[in-house]
């Protein structure tokens, strides 16, 4: 089947607002409840930065507004005027009554609280998701025993036969099929070092994953392990609303797992950077993905939400994570880092994610196919 046109430009740009706007409006949303719980005041909830667009007043004084530019968004407490959060001189002049409904007027464990709440209502909301998907049509069961194997696969290479029961690869244990094909796909060329269980006794299987180049519809291509087997059976088993929770908190942390391998393998050069994906690639991706289907949709919005808290939670300085990793250092040091050291750290951190964005939208445009990519 040749692979689809890629959507116009009108359907891509609504399909990355569609996306990106609500998951930035999720996030901050999680800063602001937790901050007024907590009897912060916020000045400022702004989807985008830069200049405003549109915007209005509450009566509690805080400005919600649409800014210019579209890439994130921020809520600004009153009190909290610079990236490192540190208290200003126009703070300490403040009433008492005033500066405590500021953020640095708050214990520690509540500012923690107020920062980590963003990147885990991200979470949170990409374990609703996913949990909805299980509830609405079932968990998939399917024991990690080999059904067939391919002739001429790595797998039968390696000596595996059907009814094998896959207990372990690379030393992770495997409870179903689709563990075994997650853990087979992350590691292309690859050993695997599988244990098998075999007519009652274990035995260890010297495999590793063939190489395999997978295309979407849309000409996508993504490099892959593959070993060659299927499964011996499966069932689709329906679940209650709690077990479809539990099931949606797996489903994430294996996302969150399979980045943390993704992101490693880069850096040791097994993966090329090229897989690194900025806001065109985003953006490309929420186009095809929205004329796919909803549920395909609705989907890849979980998936883009785990990253946006999965990054968040990073310990560089101008990220949640990094503001965190001050806080967890106030904890351990009983005082504050010293306010130069933070500024530096804070400018650090902002070349970092700036070169960081350049280089990924760069990598964007390099692999459009007017590019020749």
């Amino acid at each position: 089947m040749p692979p689809l046109e890629s959507p116009g430009i009108l359907m891509t740009v609504l399909a990355f607002v569609l996306v990106l706007g609500p998951l930035v409006f999720i996030h901050e949303m999680g800063h602001y409840l937790v901050g007024r719980w907590f009897g912060v005041k916020a000045d400022v909830f702004s989807i985008g930065f830069g200049k405003e667009l549109a915007g209005w007043t509450d009566k509690r004084g805080t400005r919600w507004k649409l800014s210019a530019l579209p890439l994130g968004g921020y809520v600004q407490f009153a009190g909290d005027m610079n990236p490192a959060s540190q208290p200003t001189p126009e703070w300490l002049a403040l009433p008492a009554d005033e500066r405590n409904r500021t953020f640095p007027a708050k214990p520690l464990y509540q500012r923690a609280l107020i920062v980590l709440a963003g990147p885990v209502t991200n979470l949170l909301f990409a374990v609703l998701i996913l949990a909805g998907f299980t509830l609405a049509y079932g968990k998939v069961v399917i024991p990690p025993v080999v059904g067939e194997v391919q002739a001429g696969s790595a797998a039968d290479r390696a000596g595996l036969l059907p009814n094998d029961r896959v207990v372990s690869i690379r030393g992770k244990a495997m409870d179903s099929f689709l563990d075994v094909r997650m853990q087979v796909g992350q590691f292309p060329g690859d050993p695997l070092d599988m244990v098998v269980l075999r007519e009652g006794r274990q035995v260890e299987i010297a495999a590793s994953a063939a190489v395999k180049v997978e295309s979407d519809r849309f000409g996508n291509t993504q490099k892959i392990g593959f070993l060659g087997i299927g499964p011996k059976s499966y069932e689709i088993v329906r679940v209650g609303p709690v077990n479809a929770v539990v099931e949606g908190v797996r489903q994430t942390g294996e996302i969150i797992g399979m980045m943390v391998t993704g992101i490693g393998q880069i850096i040791t050069g097994k993966r090329e950077v090229k897989e690194l994906g900025g806001p065109i690639k985003i953006a490309k991706y929420s186009g095809e993905q929205l004329v796919s289907g909803w549920q395909a949709f609705i989907g890849f919005v979980a998936l883009i939400s785990i990253n946006l808290g999965f990054i968040n939670l990073l310990p560089i300085p101008v990220l949640d994570g990094g503001h965190l990793a001050f806080y967890a250092a106030e904890a351990i040091r009983r005082k504050p880092v010293g306010q130069r050291g933070q500024e530096w750290a804070f400018r650090t951190g902002i070349a970092f994610v700036m070169a960081l964005m350049l280089f990924v939208t760069i990598n964007d445009v390099a692999s459009l196919k007017i590019f020749g990519g």
